[in-house]
């Protein structure tokens, strides 16, 4: 009776014990979009600060805040009472200079009748030659005074032109077309220029180009270049996007709390005027896309099942496994008859090279490493204590595979073997990933190669993922 009753509990028990159920998605081409954010401010292309070069009290001020003004247009004017004083002072002492000279003119050409008049007497001596000595000293002395009174002339020149331009500087004027972003000149406020020319105004020059100064980290600025696309909003515009392209990306670096950054700065539109100098923008600077390739989700990448064995996700599988690539990489090249034929047989080679190492590894362990040394053709890359630098392990194959497709490689033009390096470089930089994939109810392990990832999905760029694959991305206790 008890055992029967036990049975039937177990019975019971086992048919009620929850099953493990399977979320899933499928894996579809799409886009993918990888950005990096910053902040930064939006600045008008060219802002000129206005000054006074003369000191003095200000008059008038004929500009406001957000007036458009053209280049020469007054916008303000100072005192000019001080400045016209010193212009008449000027033209003064510039008449006497110039009569001082008609003197000095006077003066030499009497000397010069004297001189000549002794000289004749002198011939016929008629007078001392001491006479004849003063008489050369005297004209010359003229002559002397005539120069001097041209140099005070010149000189009062000069005092005049200052003085005038002194006096137009009290007329301010826009160097520029542009805006007036600021103004702090009043009238009746005393400007003094004598040590440092005071700021009156700011003008933008055209808020129809603006610009965006980003602050970018270290670890992302090597990614960023010249021609990218941006993407940003402004808080006064939620609802809005607006789009720009890196212009530059300047040396000069910020450290703050030993955060190094870089400005970045993004070049924009702003054809509304909506955009106003000084506004935060949050931009995502766009530095890789893909477009219509085969992507999962990203929680595909971490689900295992409980009882998968434990292996070493990703490594450096990934750099060596693309020979089975290579055929679908050679023909998205568009080859010709000579070209696939040269392709065949570099790739036979290549598997008669496979086979050979294999067999030498083979070799090697059966005998337990005796003898040591690596199978020739093996890519052996030190990498300290750390392990091998992916980077250049992958640098290594690459370099590999080219000289083992030479003739393939010498067989293609210029625009093939540029196609030919970008496809091979996005194989090598391939991560290997482990895939699940729902088949009759139980996870089917799938070995692939993962490329490019954005926030939500990752990029599969080895074939043994098919389209529309019901990947599992995650499990749950079901009824």
């Amino acid at each position: 009776m008890l055992m029967g009753l036990a049975a039937g509990a177990y019975v019971w028990m086992g048919d009620s014990a929850p099953k493990l159920s399977y979320r899933t998605a499928k894996a579809e081409p799409g886009d993918l979009r990888v950005t990096i954010s910053a902040t930064g401010a939006l600045k008008a292309l060219s802002t000129v600060d206005i000054g006074s070069q003369v000191s003095g009290q200000v008059l008038e001020v004929l500009v406001d805040f957000n007036d458009r003004v053209e280049r020469d247009q007054i916008i303000a004017r100072l005192d000019p009472s001080n400045y016209e004083a010193r212009l008449t002072q000027s033209r003064a002492s510039l008449a006497s200079a110039r009569a001082s000279l008609q003197e000095a003119q006077a003066s030499q050409k009497n000397a010069e009748a004297d001189y000549n008049r002794k000289q004749e007497l002198a011939v016929r001596q008629l007078v001392s030659r001491a006479d004849v000595d003063l008489a050369i000293a005297a004209r010359e002395q003229a002559t002397a005074r005539v120069a001097s009174a041209r140099a005070q002339i010149q000189q009062a020149e000069a005092n005049v032109a200052n003085a005038e331009l002194d006096l137009t500087y009290t007329i301010i004027r826009s160097p520029v077309d542009g805006v007036v972003l600021s103004r702090t000149a009043e009238p009746g406020q005393t400007v003094a220029a004598s040590f440092q020319s005071p700021v009156l105004f700011q003008i933008a020059e055209d808020l129809s180009q603006m610009q965006i100064e980003l602050s970018v980290d270290e670890s992302d600025v090597g990614q960023i270049r010249a021609g990218q696309p941006v993407r940003f909003g402004v808080d006064a515009f939620s609802g809005r996007e607006f789009s720009g392209e890196v212009r530059q990306v300047r040396l000069s670096a910020t450290n703050t709390q030993n955060v190094i950054t870089y400005p970045v700065v993004i070049s924009v539109n702003n054809p509304d005027l909506s955009l106003l100098p000084g506004m935060t923008a949050s931009a995502n600077i766009e530095v890789s896309e893909r477009r219509g390739v085969l992507r999962v989700p990203n929680a595909a990448l971490r689900f295992k099942p409980a009882d998968a064995p434990i292996a070493a996700a990703g490594g450096f599988g990934a750099a060596f496994n693309v020979g089975s690539e290579l055929p679908a990489l050679a023909e998205s090249l568009g080859l010709n008859d000579a070209q696939r034929a040269a392709f065949e047989t570099d790739a036979a080679a290549a598997r008669e090279r496979a086979e050979r190492m294999r067999e030498q590894f083979a070799q090697r362990a059966a005998q337990g490493g005796a003898g040591g040394g690596v199978p020739s053709g093996a890519v052996m890359m030190g990498g300290g204590s750390g392990g091998p630098n992916p980077a250049a392990l992958a640098a290594a194959v690459g370099t590999r595979i080219k000289e083992g497709y030479a003739d393939f490689y010498a067989s293609l033009d210029a625009a093939q073997q540029q196609q030919f390096d970008a496809g091979l470089t996005a194989l090598l930089s391939a991560r290997a990933v482990t895939l699940y994939v729902l088949e009759d109810g139980k996870p089917v392990a799938i070995n692939t190669r993962a490329g490019l990832s954005d926030s939500s999905h990752t990029e599969i760029v080895g074939k043994a993922l098919k389209p529309g694959a019901e990947i599992i991305i995650g499990s749950g206790a079901g009824a």
